[in-house]
């Protein structure tokens, strides 16, 4: 069987009387897609600050491919193959989208950022990075400033930067957030490509694209899972349908 690539233990999180995630246990295996949802305040950025390593639960365990997170750094978990997509763009605007991929290249084998010149011809760099961008859709965009991009497009350049750290999974906090409909569906027929390249825990709140993407499906309400399933067995779950299903009105974190 298996072992799950990120295993996620009994996560217990305090702000005062507040329990923003109360025992939460979730894993995702090799080659799935396994989508994190819920209502506004449901504890997901919360969540999602303790896995990424910015805020330190109270108890639980993160483990990785095997290996204990529990200590380390942002930078640490990253080292280790933890990749993130970010809700808000961390993307250089006024370099290129081949630039941005590269720099991504080079934080992963540990270079110098220094002389930036020399580097933009490195074959080193220059060379995988056009290679996560075909993989991607956006090799006919790699010369093109990320100032330029459609929203879209910037997404998919995220995710361009976050696979080309090599991770063993990747975070994808709400990929699809201000995406039109056109630029949903070209995200989600990408991500669907990737799965089996890369595991994927992903936070969103386009049920459709959940649907349509995931595996398997966690349903945090207050802090707490409620419901593990299917797409089927979540649709279906009276729990999850008034919780958060029947909310028509619900908008992300």
């Amino acid at each position: 069987m298996n072992e799950a690539v990120l295993s996620i233990q009994k996560l217990n999180k305090r702000f005062g009387a507040l329990r923003a995630t109360q025992d939460v246990t979730i894993t995702v295996m090799p080659g799935e897609i396994h989508a994190l949802i819920g209502p506004n305040g449901a504890g997901k950025s919360t969540l999602i600050a303790q896995i990424a390593g910015t805020l330190a639960p109270d108890s639980g365990t993160l483990r990785l491919d095997g290996n204990t997170l529990d200590s380390l750094s942002v930078a640490a978990r990253a080292r280790q193959g933890l990749g993130r997509s970010f809700q808000v763009s961390s993307l250089a605007e006024t370099l290129s989208v081949r630039r941005n991929v590269m720099m991504a290249v080079q934080a992963l084998q540990g270079s110098s950022f220094r002389f930036w010149k020399p580097v933009n011809r490195d074959a080193s760099l220059r060379k995988p990075a056009d290679e996560v961008l075909e993989r991607m859709a956006l090799s006919h965009r790699a010369d093109t400033p990320v100032a330029e991009l459609s929203h879209g497009e910037r997404r998919q350049v995220e995710v361009a930067c976050a696979l080309a750290l090599r991770p063993k999974v990747l975070l994808l906090d709400e990929p699809m957030a201000g995406l039109g409909p056109e630029g949903t569906a070209k995200l989600t027929t990408l991500l669907e490509t990737l799965k089996h390249q890369v595991p994927m825990l992903l936070i969103e709140h386009d049920m459709d694209a959940v649907f349509r993407l995931a595996d398997r499906i966690s349903v945090l309400v207050a802090g707490e899972v409620i419901a593990h399933g299917d797409s089927d067995a979540i649709r279906n779950d009276p729990a999850v349908r008034e919780a958060y299903l029947g909310d028509d009105d619900a908008q992300s974190e």
